[in-house]
């Protein structure tokens, strides 16, 4: 078989598989990666707080916040090498992949470096006057500061290294390596403080198991890639095709923590900061419950990249309207409940006084993050076809309007104007992102009107109605939670049915089907994306 006929039987058994489950297990084993270190760190974190002290503790969750922001000025690199290779495996072209793993790694590590020394300059400067310490701490916080800039290399490197793995749709190695690494970021504190060890020392231990995480990710990728291991080559020719990408990847993941924070600074400034209390506690909850459909988008970006790279553009289409259709089925319902129970969660959670200050922001911010959920999924669409700029254009065309916004809304109506003025923002953005899928014929307006779209809107707007009417039934919480369950059961076998066909029924058979050990026991050595012939099931690649 030629090579030509080669690429297209990968192309075809890649959207098969992407269609026959890869997806739905992929997004559990993300949804697994990310709920495990998050109930660690909701068990461990108050001890740490009691033993350690609060400044202390800030100090630590201040290099929690460096390390994970400042990853902006890797350029963006880890996405940009997913993309990259996702489309060459689409093309059967695996034998491009060693140049271009090892240019982005080590431009990386260069980058890493840069920046480790700029904060190692800065840090006199941020301990002495940016950030308020007492004496006593002040020796302690720049050491971590310097340990920091320390793992900056390393950090940046596992970026290009990790996205190897998710090129490959190997989510099942990434989590392998990501769940233990994320659950030592707040399992070794405790252990640390009950051991004995200062701040500085607990900072060193984070930073060793950063440099485990790294050289697991590039055992792995010698596995999965034993090319990798035969080719070490920089070429510059690929730096301009992996930094126009990143740059715009890293100019949205900058502007990030300037929009979601914009909305609390002028609740301080406007009203007080007790509203800002009441904002934020809903916030925090709404926003991170996100968690669950942004592992689905997680996956999605390999998945674009490969099959555009393909040229399989009707799968690209038929996998953006389905995976809108799948989210809105999966987590419309849990934004329903948010938006009945509103009152009830945040009085058992946080008390009568906050039930009745933050209950109306709790159902506005519960519809923003819907919209939000559904928004990132046109957004990694246009990063995966190499229009990263698209989302950053438009991020920036809506900034100053949020911007007026929000000022307007919350001298109105307080922290209720807040969340709308968020809402806002993330309804325009979402039209602008789809609008702009439509101007680049990513997706027809006959793929929306098919493809059990209506019918699952349908469904989706019945168990609304449903909960609405059960809410106002005057009856004790007991029988009401009852019915519930109930109505949740009958949402799934009615969505089941009738929201999804044959085939999607037996996609998610295959997915949840391969979640099994004796799928999994096949190691290292298989690939759920790239096939191969049976001669060359050492790799998952094929023959240069």
């Amino acid at each position: 078989m030629d090579r030509a006929s080669t690429n297209s039987a990968i192309a075809s058994e890649n959207s098969l598989e992407i269609r026959g489950g890869l997806l739905a297990r992929n997004t559990l084993l993300n949804f697994a990666g990310a709920i495990v270190p998050l109930l660690i760190a909701v068990a461990a974190i108050p001890y740490v707080i009691r033993n350690l002290g609060a400044e202390r503790f800030g100090v630590l969750a201040l290099s929690w916040v460096l390390g994970g922001y400042l990853g902006f000025l890797n350029l963006g690199l880890g996405p940009a090498t997913t993309k990259f290779i996702a489309e060459m495996l689409g093309k059967g072209e695996s034998h491009q992949v060693p140049v271009l793993v090892w240019t982005s790694v080590s431009l990386s590590a260069i980058l890493g470096t840069i920046a480790g020394i700029g904060l190692a300059a800065a840090t006199p400067l941020l301990i002495g006057r940016v950030f308020r310490l007492s004496p006593a701490l002040a020796d302690d916080a720049r050491l971590v500061f310097f340990l920091i800039a320390l793992s900056f290399p390393v950090v940046f490197a596992t970026g290009s290294l990790r996205g190897v793995l998710e090129a490959g749709q190997r989510f099942d190695l990434v989590n392998a390596v990501n769940v233990p690494i994320s659950s030592a970021n707040f399992l070794l504190p405790p252990v640390a403080v009950w051991l004995g060890f200062g701040l500085p020392a607990i900072v060193g231990f984070l930073l060793l198991s950063k440099v485990g995480a790294t050289l697991a990710y590039l055992v792995l990728d010698l596995r999965v890639f034993p090319s990798l291991g035969q080719s070490f080559r920089f070429d510059r020719k690929v730096l301009r095709p992996l930094l126009g990408f990143g740059g715009w990847v890293s100019v949205a993941a900058a502007m990030g923590p300037i929009v979601a924070y914009l909305d609390r600074l002028l609740i301080a400034a406007l009203i007080s900061m007790a509203a800002v209390a009441y904002y934020a506690a809903p916030y925090e909850a709404v926003m991170r419950s996100a968690v669950v459909p942004g592992c689905l988008v997680g996956v999605l970006f390999p998945a674009f990249s490969a099959l555009r790279g393909a040229r399989q553009n009707a799968e690209v289409e038929n996998l953006f309207v389905r995976s809108v259709r799948y989210l809105l089925l999966a987590w419309g319902p849990v934004v329903i409940l948010m938006l009945v129970l509103a009152r009830d969660i945040l009085r058992m959670w946080l008390g009568s006084d906050f039930a009745h200050q933050s209950t109306p922001v709790f159902q506005i911010l519960a519809v923003g993050m819907l919209v939000s959920s559904v928004l990132w999924i046109p957004h990694v669409l246009l990063q995966a076809v190499g229009r990263p700029d698209i989302p950053v254009k438009i991020a920036l065309l809506v900034l100053p309007v949020y911007t007026a916004l929000v000022w307007v809304l919350i001298s109105r109506w307080g922290i209720a104007g807040a969340g709308l003025a968020l809402a806002i923002r993330v309804s325009l953005q979402g039209l602008l992102l789809f609008g702009a899928c439509a101007y680049l014929r990513l997706a027809s307006l006959r793929s929306w009107a098919g493809n059990r779209m209506v019918s699952s809107l349908t469904v989706l707007a019945g168990l609304g109605v449903a909960l609405a009417l059960l809410a106002a039934w005057n009856r004790p919480w007991p029988t009401r939670a009852v019915f519930t369950v109930a109505l949740a059961l009958l949402y799934a076998l009615v969505a089941w049915r009738q929201a999804l066909d044959p085939e999607e029924r037996a996609s998610l058979r295959i997915g949840l089907s391969r979640l099994l050990p004796s799928h999994l026991h096949k190691g290292l050595r298989s690939s759920p994306l790239v096939p191969v012939a049976p001669a060359q099931q050492s790799s998952i690649e094929d023959p240069p």
